[in-house]
């Protein structure tokens, strides 16, 4: 296959790596507990396996960041990781045990979880001083997203269960070859000795006890936002209504995210996206039964992830030097989604109860998003204007 050497043909290669990368997570994180109901495991085995999911992706990024950094095979990295995933997801199409299934989860999506950081710093990289840019290369992600949830539905529930392997495999082998045009060129690496050590300064600290807490708060939407919407009394058909809503306002913020980072800078926007997060699980946890404040709601996911993803990938971007950025993004991933994500649907699950606690699950969330705003009117050197010594 051919390497592609412009930066606008890289680019496209990048959107599609995108595209594929979480089309499989639409397909995995929505579907996994039926494909597994179906495979005749109980509750609890099911949630010992979709917890690989997330142990997995607070572990393998910065394990694979660390090679990333030392060897500068990024893109060679990615190809890897998509290859190697793919191989080992063949495992699904077997009927196996709970231990089967539970090596096989934790060996593709080492795997897989290793492919994000390294293509976010590729990204960013190939688009150089036009790095505000970002988002409209990132919401190819979400399109990825919202099509194979819809289209992975209709799959299943015409299929069966057992047509999740054949889409995820598909979705793999697009990946790779989306992959495979990628330069393989090294980024530049520094002699252990001459390699400068990662410092983390109190701006980095403080942006990622946020990004910590903000995630904390997003917990308990993945976890319970539907079944919150069952007790209220609405259907699985409006549930997913809501949800299709959130991620395409997520998408058409992403498209105009440059020019807000551009002309607001990273401090305002970080602080007004946790701040309407905030608001919207207020609204969630007060109103409900309004439909229109309840899309509202859903509208506001443009702040808390989008908006919020583009400049904290900007942030790590500024304030890494090149030498640490896929350590940057790593640590990024796996504080925040991992660690903040795993934290806050633990929390809200001790809180929720027997469902007697919806209403408190809510104000927890806000309590942490307020937290999180906060925070970030206490980072110094928020755009990173002024250059890292390790830099360049």
């Amino acid at each position: 296959m051919p390497i592609s050497s412009s930066p606008e043909l890289q680019l496209r290669w990048l959107r599609a790596c995108y595209f594929f990368f979480f089309a499989i997570l639409g397909v995995l994180v929505p579907y996994l507990g039926v494909f597994f109901d179906a495979r005749g495991f109980d509750a609890q085995e099911i949630g010992s396996l979709l917890a690989i999911l997330m142990a997995t992706r607070i572990v393998a990024p910065n394990l694979w960041a660390i090679v990333a950094d030392r060897t500068g095979m990024r893109a060679g990295l990615i190809k890897l990781g998509a290859f190697c995933a793919a191989l080992t997801f063949i495992s699904f199409f077997f009927n196996g045990g709970f231990w089967y299934l539970a090596i096989s989860l934790t060996i593709y999506t080492f795997f897989w979880n290793a492919i994000l950081a390294q293509l976010e710093v590729i990204t960013l990289e190939t688009l150089g001083d036009k790095a505000n840019q970002y988002g409209a290369i990132r919401s190819w992600g979400s399109v990825g997203y919202i099509v194979l949830v819809v289209a992975a539905g209709v799959g299943i529930e015409r299929f069966g269960a057992e047509v999740l392997p054949y889409i995820g495999m598909m979705l793999f082998i697009g990946l790779l070859l989306s992959a495979l045009p990628l330069p393989s060129t090294r980024a530049a690496v520094l002699n252990a000795a001459d390699r400068p050590k990662l410092q983390l300064d109190k701006s980095i600290v403080l942006f990622l006890l946020s990004a910590l807490l903000l995630q904390m708060s997003v917990g308990p939407f993945y976890g319970f936002f539907v079944l919150y919407l069952k007790q209220i009394g609405y259907s699985e058909t409006v549930a997913g209504i809501m949800v299709a809503v959130g991620v395409v306002a997520e998408i058409a913020i992403f498209l105009f995210a440059s020019k807000l980072i551009g002309k607001y800078g990273l401090r305002l926007l970080l602080v007004v996206s946790t701040l309407l997060t905030a608001i919207r699980w207020l609204l969630l946890g007060y109103y409900p039964d309004n439909l229109f404040l309840l899309l509202l709601s859903q509208a506001l996911h443009a702040f808390t992830f989008g908006l919020t993803h583009a400049v904290s990938i900007q942030f790590i971007h500024r304030h890494f030097g090149i030498h640490h950025r896929s350590k940057g993004q790593a640590m990024y991933a796996s504080i925040s989604f991992g660690v903040g994500g795993a934290l806050g649907t633990w929390l809200s699950g001790h809180i929720w109860g027997d469902g007697s606690g919806a209403m408190h699950v809510w104000l927890f969330a806000a309590a942490c998003a307020f937290t999180s705003a906060i925070l970030v009117f206490f980072i110094p050197n928020m755009n990173g204007k002024a250059p890292r010594l390790d830099a360049e």
